[in-house]
């Protein structure tokens, strides 16, 4: 029995110390509450040197045709706002208002008030029985409602200018409020997420609503968007909520397509490049068409690949080598499928052609092909040994000079012999190689910066191509492709053929895992060629557009083609940089681009 007690009086003993010790720590409440609090003036809070006012929401017009706090929560103005909604029971409200009903029928009758008060009765007796049809009728159910709106600013005079700011407002959407002076305390409780509606200011803000009034306090108005597995975008500058992005979410979107249009010094490239960063990281496959070099020093920092074509260049690119991938399994046509992409290529090189000049293009394209060996017959661009099957190489490729030698042989294309030579025996001899260089790290940029303002275009439709036999490897790898300036290959400066083949990627590359990105800072020239038919398409098959700063009649343009209101016209021309107007799917949100000290000094080449 002794050893008992003892047992006990131990442990006794022992939960009295920890209890002692406990006491010394700190809890959970001692690190959510504030510093300090200052009551000292009725007219606003000081808590931690942030100042809070309150306005308590007193009256507003029953009829309501729109979101009541729509402009209040788009004006950046930083606030808390509570609404407290209280059901009451339908018979009893029902019973209680055809008593005051009958009440105040009798007095109306009597007439005995002075004008006044005939008024007020008559408009309480209206009122009821206006609630009571619709309780009745039209199944609404009445609430009490309350509305209490705390707004912080870091100086006091900031406070008033905030809270005037307010004020006016919600007067003009025909709302009545009362400033919570000597109540500022009270109503700063009922403003935070723990459920309390203050006894003290209750009563001043209670107003009864039908269930179709209540509709009109929805708060969550502006768009948002946080995908799950989405890279972090910004912050929507209305509600500085976050914005996440998975733009390879299919159930979601449509597709992965993307337009960036934004004038010189908008924030367009360095919005590109953070792209490129994230998507790096999550392991996503990488294609960059570079015309004025300035993804280099990303390329190094990310550990790309470059691949640089112009005259100091040690790098090459056959523009009529064919390759394994550019069909997919069970699919037949290699040779067909080829010369359907160079009569592009030749397009820019030749000019315009009619349908009789391609036909002879064509058929000189398929006489330089067999001089190699390679017909329609797709088993002809296979070598068998006894030890395997494999591919031709790319050795047994024509190049350039073949054809070039076809040509000569025709005098139907003696003209088109004459304007192949400076990519044969001049300037532009780098076409005439045979390809070097192999594409095996998931980002590669093609940089074409040498080539100048004329040959540019060349360039992007060499690597354009390339770049699309490796998209259709494997359909379950995301991917991405980048269109820098892609005006130069949709514009007037282009032909039909090539801007149908860029089409063609926006149109099929969601098939494949992957994402067109489009990016131009000349949106005029975008809509130049075929009267804006292909911009148009470009831009109808991107899910995620997003504008930067732009000129006005890049703005008109951009108006033509899509669903721009007035107010987004004028928001984009005042855009600052790094900012952007964002269309994700059907919702349209201002974004502020938001990057790290460290993603700041990768992109920028620190």
């Amino acid at each position: 029995m002794r050893k008992i007690i003892f047992n006990k009086r131990t442990k006794n003993r022992q939960k009295n110390e920890k209890k002692d010790f406990l006491k010394g720590g700190i809890k959970i409440q001692d690190k959510l509450s504030p510093t300090y609090i200052n009551l000292n003036n009725p007219r606003y809070l000081e808590i931690d040197g942030l100042y809070y006012g309150g306005l308590i929401v007193v009256n507003y017009y029953r009829e309501q045709e729109d979101l009541i706090l729509k402009s209040i929560i788009e004006s950046n103005i930083n606030m808390n706002i509570s609404i407290f909604c209280e059901k009451q029971d339908q018979y009893k409200t029902i019973k209680d208002l055809t008593y005051h009903i009958g009440n105040v029928g009798v007095e109306l009758k009597e007439g005995n008030q002075n004008r006044e008060d005939i008024e007020i009765a008559a408009f309480t007796y209206n009122d009821a029985k206006y609630i009571r049809r619709e309780m009745q009728i039209n199944n609404e159910d009445l609430y009490f409602l309350y509305m209490y709106i705390n707004i912080f600013a870091e100086e006091e005079k900031e406070l008033e200018h905030y809270i005037n700011k307010v004020e006016g407002i919600l007067s003009s959407k025909g709302l009545q409020t009362r400033r919570a002076t000597f109540r500022q305390e009270q109503l700063f409780i009922s403003t935070l997420p723990i459920m309390e509606n203050s006894n003290d200011i209750s009563g001043a803000s209670r107003r009864n609503v039908l269930t179709n009034g209540i509709l009109s306090t929805y708060p969550f108005i502006t768009s948002s968007i946080f995908d799950e597995e989405g890279i972090f975008i910004g912050k929507n500058i209305y509600n500085n909520s976050l914005i996440f992005i998975d733009r390879y979410n299919t159930n979601k979107y449509k597709n992965a397509n993307m337009c960036i249009f934004g004038t010189s010094g908008a924030g367009k490239s360095f919005y590109t490049k953070l792209l490129i960063l994230r998507c790096r990281l999550l392991g996503i496959e990488q294609y960059v068409i570079d015309p004025d070099r300035e993804y280099l020093n990303l390329c190094k920092k990310l550990q790309g690949t470059e691949i640089k074509i112009g005259p100091t260049s040690k790098t090459y690119v056959n523009i009529l080598d064919i390759r394994e991938e550019s069909i997919e399994d069970n699919n037949n046509g290699y040779l067909a499928t080829k010369i359907g992409k160079l009569i592009g290529f030749f397009n820019l090189i030749f000019g315009e052609m009619d349908e009789e000049e391609k036909a002879i293009i064509e058929e000189k394209l398929i006489e330089t092909y067999k001089t190699k060996g390679i017909t329609f017959d797709d088993e002809s661009l296979y070598t068998t040994t006894e030890a395997k099957r494999e591919f031709k190489r790319n050795k047994d490729m024509p190049i350039l000079e073949d054809l070039y030698n076809v040509l000569e042989k025709d005098k139907r294309t003696k003209k088109f012999k004459v304007k192949l030579i400076p990519f044969v025996k001049g300037s532009l001899n780098f076409f005439n190689n045979y390809t070097n260089v192999e594409i095996n790290n998931k980002l590669i940029i093609a940089d074409v910066y040498e080539l100048g303002e004329e040959n540019l275009k060349y360039g992007m439709y060499l690597f354009t191509e390339l770049f699309w036999d490796k998209i259709k490897i494997d359909r379950s790898i995301k991917k991405a492709i980048y269109l820098d300036e892609i005006w130069r290959l949709i514009g007037v400066t282009s032909n039909k053929e090539v801007a149908s083949f860029i089409y063609k990627i926006f149109k099929t590359i969601r098939k494949y895992g992957g994402s067109g990105v489009a990016i131009t800072q000349d949106v005029s020239d975008l809509f130049s060629l075929e009267n804006g038919t292909y911009g148009k398409s470009i831009l109808n098959n991107s899910n995620i557009k997003t504008f930067f700063s732009l000129e006005e009649e890049n703005i008109k343009i951009l108006s033509e083609n899509t669903n721009l209101t007035d107010k987004e016209k004028i928001e984009i021309k005042s855009l600052k940089r790094g900012e952007c107007l964002m269309f994700v799917g059907d919702d349209h949100i201002l974004t502020k681009i938001e990057s790290s000290e460290k993603e700041k000094e990768i992109v920028e080449g620190k």
